[in-house]
């Protein structure tokens, strides 16, 4: 990946970014974030109960699908000319469109919406990001996430 220059950031607003690579969401991985967050409601955990509701099996927590930004921005976001450190500053807003099945695959979109100089180097960027889902017509969520980069 290459650095991009603070000075260039303008020129970027609007434009996208880049598209992460699929990634798969496994029952395993779900079963673990149901344990780590105490939400075992069945739709997540119960093949054989979640089979007999409209989405046909288990499904991923909402935030499940929300914390795979992480993953998903690593190699598509910007990574600004002699960064310190990248913060996760949080969200505007987030939509939880789709539910993404287990053993589905999701990719991340991501569009730089907005970068504001805080403080002398210290960048916030905006970025309207979309979770598709391999297959799906409509995205799993939809969501504006702010990072801040330091740069030193």
């Amino acid at each position: 990946m290459t650095a991009t220059k603070p000075s260039d950031l303008a020129a970027l607003v609007g434009t996208e970014i880049g598209v992460s690579d699929w990634t798969e969401i496994t029952q395993d991985q779900i079963n673990t974030f149901a344990d780590v967050t105490d939400d075992h409601q069945f739709i997540h955990i119960d093949p054989e109960k979640a089979a007999q509701t409209p989405f046909g099996g288990t499904i991923a927590h909402g935030f499940l699908t929300l914390s795979m930004l992480s993953s998903l921005a690593g190699g598509t976001s910007l990574v600004l000319d002699g960064i310190v450190m990248g913060i996760n500053y949080g969200f505007e807003k987030v939509r939880f469109l789709t539910p993404v099945r287990a053993g589905r695959k999701i990719r991340g979109r991501f569009t730089l919406a907005e970068a504001v100089e805080r403080n002398p180097g210290q960048w916030m960027l905006k970025y309207d990001v979309i979770v598709e889902i391999d297959g799906e017509d409509k995205p799993a969520l939809m969501a504006q996430w702010l990072t801040l980069q330091i740069v030193g």
